[in-house]
């Protein structure tokens, strides 16, 4: 290596490094010395890794994390509706679905909430032309929502300890196309929760089911809507980091406890909202988008958390296979490419600044 190439390697980010020591050391995601599943997990390792992902919870900054995934949420938040409802709208039930939509949100939600959303959903679902509104949802959506999960994705970079990588053309397809499932995905789990009682019983006489399938449906929906949940969230797990991930199971796991915990969250913050808290009182009208500011952003940290458990349980299977993982998650990237780039052109900046300051410095120096 010669002396400018040795200078520009030493000059680039720490991060680099490790993307490129990563590329070139790390071993085989299912590495065979690794436990093969969560139940091979050692109880001291699943100390270690929970105990862990609360500390690299807070050295990653994840609360600032969540507050840019809030944003880009938020934004994502009316074209989704727009696209619910006017789904449904194609087949005449958009006035029902909105009324569904509006309960669930009652139910679940804060009054501020109601408030907020209630009108905006109702006026989507009166207006005309539920075909073109439906193309504009969800071309709307699909954008929005891919600057959320690309947002995801740097996050997610942060947590496994790894700059991107991908090159552009190949990093923004692959998000858009996971957006498209995500998107997908969690229509259905709207649809689940919203297809119950007249709106269940109204679409399924267009579709020929008698009353006793749709009774059977508003039982059994509660399953479906959590394993799509967890799957939901295990994809954002396994597709958005630049490492090469190990079996999907061991991503579910995170998934499940972001699942749990975000019910327990939004369940807490529902109570404290409606009982102790009075935005509306002290702010007017602008208390209802606090409260969405907040409970967004509650839901957001409590998904990077699961994603730190997931990340740190796969240290645990490192070092219990005798993996030094104790400083970095050994996981290898998915693509060098972009970050090399990015690293070249960081050195040749460097450099040039370096030859700037001994041109400049001489100069001063004679002046002197």
């Amino acid at each position: 290596m010669s002396p400018s190439e040795r200078s520009t390697r030493d000059s680039e980010p720490e991060s680099v490094e490790q993307t490129r020591e990563k590329a070139a050391t790390a071993p085989h995601p299912d590495d065979p010395r690794k436990p093969d599943s969560p139940s091979d997990l050692h109880g001291p390792s699943w100390r270690y890794a929970l105990k862990r992902a609360a500390s690299e919870f807070s050295k990653d900054h994840v609360t600032d994390l969540a507050a840019s995934l809030t944003y880009f949420a938020v934004l994502s938040l009316f074209p989704m509706l727009l696209a619910l409802v006017s789904l449904l709208g194609v087949f005449g039930q958009g006035e029902q679905t909105a009324q569904g939509i509006n309960r669930l949100i009652e139910t679940y939600a804060p009054a501020e909430l109601s408030e907020l959303l209630g009108d905006t959903i109702t006026g989507l679902a009166t207006q005309g032309g539920a075909g073109l509104a439906l193309a504009t949802g969800l071309a709307g959506a699909l954008w929005a929502a891919s600057g959320y999960v690309g947002a995801f994705s740097r996050a997610m970079n942060r947590i496994y300890e790894v700059e991107e990588g991908r090159p552009f053309w190949k990093h923004k397809p692959q998000m858009l196309l996971l957006t498209l499932v995500l998107v997908l995905i969690l229509a259905v789990i709207v649809f689940a929760l919203v297809l119950s009682g007249d709106i269940a019983r109204g679409i399924g006489g267009l579709i020929g089911l008698e009353d006793t399938t749709v009774l059977i449906w508003d039982i059994a929906k509660w399953p479906v809507v959590i394993a799509l949940a967890v799957l939901l969230i295990a994809l954002l797990y396994y597709f958005t980091p630049n490492v090469k991930q190990p079996k999907f199971r061991w991503i579910s796991v995170g998934a499940l406890v972001a699942l749990l915990v975000a019910a327990l969250a939004v369940a807490g913050f529902s109570v404290y909202v409606t009982n102790f808290a009075s935005y509306n009182a002290t702010y007017g009208v602008i208390g209802s988008v606090i409260v969405l500011l907040l409970g967004v952003w509650i839901i957001n940290n409590v998904l990077l958390f699961g994603a730190e458990i997931d990340a740190e349980i796969e240290r645990g299977r490192q070092l219990q296979a005798g993996i030094e993982a104790e400083e970095v998650i050994k996981l290898p990237p998915r693509d060098t490419r972009a970050s090399e780039k990015l690293a070249d052109k960081h050195g040749e900046l460097v450099s040039r600044g370096r030859e700037l300051r001994a041109e400049l410095g001489r100069d001063h120096s004679k002046d002197a």
